[in-house]
């Protein structure tokens, strides 16, 4: 293992790659990022933990110079990636490396297929699984400044320090329970690059409350959003800076018909001004939109309320015979689609369809 310096953090590429050799013959790897986004779109990643059973390290993504080789380890098939609730750290590695760790065991994940409870963050688990109550007094912590004090150092390393034993652990309650496959396919799903990469034209689903917008509104805010995606990609900022949700709800619900409109009529605050044509532009061009609205703006009808409800109390049957949450199984949109279009049953694939799947066909 190199030497570290004194703060902690391996910031040479030689003691880097080094550290990479140390831990590659490890059956696994425990991975943790720490990263800053409150003033980009692009997560900067500030800190990679890496670790096995026997020794841990901080890298320092600010200061060494090329992080291909993390990428070629994170790729390596040989060596199993154990990270809690993987969500942001697979984001910030497809887009920093442009790749994803593989195979993936998510411990957030195993937790609730063990029945243990869904969402329970890393210190919950530590100090339920092994007793260990860990310092959180460093989660708050501005991770791209320097030096690290020994408390953050410390708190980053217990991100990785435990995973190891963790997986253990639970790996066996999942043999035991028989959902050892339920794991792979739940975490192999989460490696689908599409996953971690926002299409403009989806990007409505992320503005809050849209499922208010009336369905004749749906091509304009389905061409606001994506202007504003692509503006905050090609800058690098994020979304609320390029406009707020609020102001873009208000052009959706009350476009504006003339420039001048725009600029003076209340609908734009001031400092999205510079942007008045461009915007003016995108509302022009969302009255040739024919992209339909998606199902979710239509209520559902008498009959498929019924399905739903029919399809929700067989749902909650399942969830309770496996000791499981219905949402985890399911979530509503997902009924919601069952429920317009029965037919649909026949997309639901791997151990849902198993556990699930004649108990759902049984009630449409």
């Amino acid at each position: 293992m190199p030497e570290i310096s004194i703060n902690g953090l391996l910031q040479s590429q030689a003691d880097f790659v080094s550290a990479l050799e140390t831990l590659a013959p490890s059956p696994v790897l425990a991975l943790d990022t720490e990263f800053m986004r409150e003033r980009s779109y692009r997560p900067q990643l500030c800190l990679v933990q890496l670790g096995d059973a026997a020794q841990q390290v901080c890298i320092d993504p600010l200061h060494v110079e090329d992080l291909k080789p993390l990428g070629a380890q994170l790729a390596d098939t040989r060596q199993i990636k154990l990270v809690h609730a993987a969500a942001q750290d697979l984001e910030v590695l497809h887009q920093r490396l442009g790749i994803l760790p593989a195979p993936l065991f998510d411990t957030q994940l195993a937790a609730t297929l063990c029945g243990l409870g869904e969402q329970m963050g890393y210190a919950n688990l530590i100090e339920r699984l092994l007793g260990i109550v860990l310092d959180k007094s460093s989660s708050r912590t501005d991770w791209s400044q320097r030096p690290l004090t020994p408390e953050q150092y410390r708190y980053a390393l217990d991100d990785v320090r435990y995973l190891p034993e963790v997986h253990e652990i639970l790996s066996e309650k999942l043999n035991a329970l028989g959902r050892a496959q339920w794991m792979r396919e739940d975490c192999a799903a989460q490696l689908d690059p599409a996953r971690w990469t926002v299409e403009p034209l989806d990007a409505w689903r992320r503005v809050k409350a849209w499922q208010r917008v009336p369905k004749a509104a749906f091509s304009r805010l389905r061409q606001l959003a994506a202007w504003r995606e692509q503006q905050a990609q090609a800058r690098d900022l994020p979304r609320r800076w390029v406009m707020d949700d609020d102001s873009l709800l208000r052009l959706v619900n009350r476009p504006p018909r003339t420039l001048k409109a725009l600029q003076h009529g209340g609908a734009l605050p001031p400092q999205f001004f510079p942007d008045a044509e461009a915007l003016m532009a995108v509302l022009m061009q969302a009255e040739h939109d024919l992209t339909p609205a998606p199902p979710a703006w239509m209520p559902l009808q008498e009959t498929e309320r019924e399905r739903f409800a029919r399809l929700a109390d067989a749902l909650d049957t399942c969830a309770q015979t496996l000791n499981l949450s219905a949402s985890f199984l399911l979530n509503r949109s997902e009924l919601e689609r069952l429920a317009r279009e029965p037919a649909a049953l026949d997309a639901l694939q791997g151990w849902r369809a198993a556990v699930c799947g004649t108990a759902l066909s049984a009630v449409l």
